[in-house]
């Protein structure tokens, strides 16, 4: 049997480095690998979440990550909001939070309907 060739995505580092390294090795980088996999695809926990941070049923919160409910702070000098003063509260406003490539991210998905 030949031994496999490395995908091309693989950096050369990695590519050159692995076959070198005895069995045993290579189990325990691959036990790590997939550790590292279920680490990053974990969802987001609720404690790790902003403390305004207002959890919500729908939109639906098994799709990608955690959808939260959240006022966020006017920082915009140019803002056209009600008061016009920067630092004020706008919202709420809902965002989904989840974990890419295992950091916390979070994206806008829109306003409540019930808002």
């Amino acid at each position: 049997m030949k031994q496999p060739s490395p995908p091309t995505s693989l950096p050369k580092y990695l590519a050159e480095g692995l076959p070198k390294q005895d069995t045993e090795t290579l189990h325990e980088i691959q036990n790590y690998v997939e550790a590292l996999i279920e680490y990053r695809n974990q969802s987001v926990d609720i404690d790790e979440l902003p403390e305004t941070a207002e959890l919500v049923d729908e939109p639906d919160n098994t799709e990608k990550g955690t959808v939260v409910k959240e006022k966020v702070t006017c920082g915009d000098d140019s803002c056209k909001c009600a008061s016009g003063n920067p630092g004020d509260m706008h919202g709420p406003y809902l965002y989904r939070y989840y974990r890419e490539n295992g950091t916390m991210t979070s994206e806008y998905v829109g306003k409540p309907e019930s808002e």
